[in-house]
């Protein structure tokens, strides 16, 4: 059995159904066997907690951990209203923890929104790939998204086989990029492709960054569900 454990929450999106929807999905292989236990966590304080007592032994080690949340310092005016209940400053200690998690080969999945959070933390931008710039980064309304397969998509283990598809979500595009960042999905708006899954060792553990999953609509979608359990395959080495 793998254990998960997923932090969840924040505003403008339907994170517990969302992560009911990814925790229900791969809590069994297609086969109907069990496979993944979810643990999901709503204030990022307990989720760091969690970890931290994986990684310490205080309980059972976690093989995978998800990050389906929107949670950042919401210095932007607009945010005001929001604020008392959503605002979170990361603790550059807890980042540097997760980091250490990975790098040490455990498995991290970042959805959606999981690229906003933490305001762009260098060792959160380095583990995830991209992260959002508050300058220029944008989506446009949510609707139907053609997601396109790059060349690397055929030979990878979480595309093989998949061809382009419409799925009901919103394309990020215009983020912080780390150099050589090799995309395997993406989708297009603003005059541009921009990636929207992608899949990368960073030390001794594996990371999948997947733009993907406003809402139950996109969880649902038999193609991005597929996409979804081989992306925690491949993360946690199926171990």
């Amino acid at each position: 059995m793998i254990n998960n454990l997923l932090l969840s929450g924040g505003p403008t999106h339907d994170f517990a159904a969302t992560s009911q929807e990814l925790a229900g999905l791969l809590a069994q292989r297609d086969t109907g066997s069990p496979w993944i236990t979810t643990t999901i966590e709503h204030e990022p304080r307990a989720f760091f907690a969690q970890l931290r007592d994986g990684t310490s032994g205080k309980c059972a080690p976690w093989d995978l951990v998800t990050v389906n949340a929107l949670r950042w310092r919401m210095e932007a005016q607009r945010y005001e209203a929001q604020r008392a209940e959503w605002r979170y400053v990361v603790d550059p200690l807890d980042i540097a923890l997760l980091d250490t998690y990975v790098r040490g080969g455990g498995g991290l999945l970042a959805l959606h929104t999981a690229v906003i959070c933490f305001d762009a933390d260098p060792l959160w931008h380095e583990l995830t790939g991209a992260t959002w710039n508050w300058d220029r980064s944008l989506h446009p309304e949510v609707g139907w998204v053609r997601v396109s397969c790059l060349p690397a998509s055929a030979e990878h283990p979480i595309t093989a086989g998949v061809g382009p598809f419409d799925v009901h979500d919103e394309v990020y595009g215009f983020l912080d990029e780390s150099d050589g960042l090799v995309a395997l999905l993406t989708g297009t708006h603003g005059g541009r492709d921009h990636p929207l899954l992608w899949a990368r060792a960073v030390g001794d553990g594996r990371v999948v960054t997947d733009l993907l999953g406003h809402g139950v609509e996109s969880l649902t979608h038999a193609t991005h569900r597929a996409i979804l359990r081989r992306a925690a395959a491949w993360a946690t080495g199926d171990r």
